[in-house]
């Protein structure tokens, strides 16, 4: 039912979102703790304590509402599942930009702006497209797979923590003076939440595309990227699309040089975009299947399964 409702409505601006107010939890932390002596330990206890609360807070949630009412507590699993993955919003971004391309440079530099982090006012057409298409590798790793996968593995509570680790590293999660200590547990939070899910996306995107010859490009460019994470859906994506990715980019009035990704360097075409799009949508049914197998085989979440087979094992 989550799953259908992102297909359905993707994420509507009228719709209160949880995100918004685990940004407001980590903003008002910011203000208060990111100041003096020892940030990274204040860092440290405030990600440790926000992700733990939302654990906690979820946990308790499900776990009354289905004593209460098992129907009450479905639906309150789909609508946070619902909440937790961004397939459909990060598909409509993806193809909004390079329909604004068609209009005009500047409209296509404006679209982009809205989906990376990076100066977008000086970039050309290829560079525009190249940005939306890393973009949508990445986010497909970020706003799809690895929330799936911490559902697959703690329901409802791992899929929200892991929500807001996600939003701890995009809001505090920099390397500049502000963050660089304060948010330093932060970020390594989000590179080991999402170790697994990086690489698992990459094989998935390169299933879904059916072309097995890109796997070579995963583990050849896999480790080009700054972050132990990105590159590798995006080395995917550059071998089934024969294309090359990286190259200098502007972020916070620094010129930041990232890695090529990938060896052919063509024109970007809208097929890429309708391929990369396609490419997201059977990765996520692939995985939303894998769950459902799981969920309808164990009757409950993966990492309780894993300790009963422990526990029997071990006694």
């Amino acid at each position: 039912i989550g799953f259908l409702m992102d297909k359905i409505l993707g994420d509507p601006s009228w719709l209160p979102h949880p995100i918004i107010w685990f940004g407001k939890a980590v903003a008002k932390c910011d203000k208060m703790f990111n100041s003096g002596k020892y940030k990274i330990i204040k860092g440290t206890l405030v990600t440790l304590f926000l992700v733990s609360m939302v654990f906690i807070i979820f946990y308790l949630l499900i776990y009354y509402t289905s004593q209460l009412n098992l129907y009450l507590a479905t639906i309150i699993e789909s609508i946070f599942i619902f909440y937790g993955i961004a397939g459909t919003t990060l598909i409509r971004e993806g193809k909004a930009v390079f329909k604004k391309l068609d209009e005009s440079l500047d409209a296509g530099r404006k679209q982009v702006s809205r989906i990376v982090g990076r100066d977008t006012s000086l970039l050309n057409r290829d560079q525009i497209c190249a940005a939306t298409l890393e973009t949508m590798a990445e986010n497909l790793s970020d706003g799809v797979i690895a929330p799936l996968f911490w559902y697959a593995l703690a329901g409802i509570p791992g899929i929200m923590s892991y929500k807001m680790i996600n939003t701890l590293d995009s809001m505090i999660g920099y390397k500049n003076d502000k963050y660089i200590e304060f948010g330093k547990f932060a970020a390594k939070s989000d590179d080991v939440a999402n170790f697994i899910p990086a690489r698992l996306t990459a094989f998935l995107m390169v299933i879904a595309s059916g072309n097995l010859r890109a796997i070579k490009y995963i583990f050849k460019y896999g480790r080009a990227h700054s972050s132990p994470n990105a590159g590798y859906p995006e080395a995917a994506l550059a071998g089934i699309l024969n294309v090359k990715f990286g190259g200098t980019s502007v972020y916070f009035g620094k010129k930041v040089d990232k890695p090529f990704i990938g060896e052919n360097q063509r024109a970007f075409t809208k097929k890429d975009i309708q391929k990369s799009s396609r490419i997201n949508w059977l990765a996520e049914i692939i995985t939303t299947l894998i769950i459902l197998i799981l969920i309808f085989y164990n009757k409950m979440p993966l990492i309780e399964f894993l300790a009963k087979v422990f526990s029997k094992n071990l006694l």
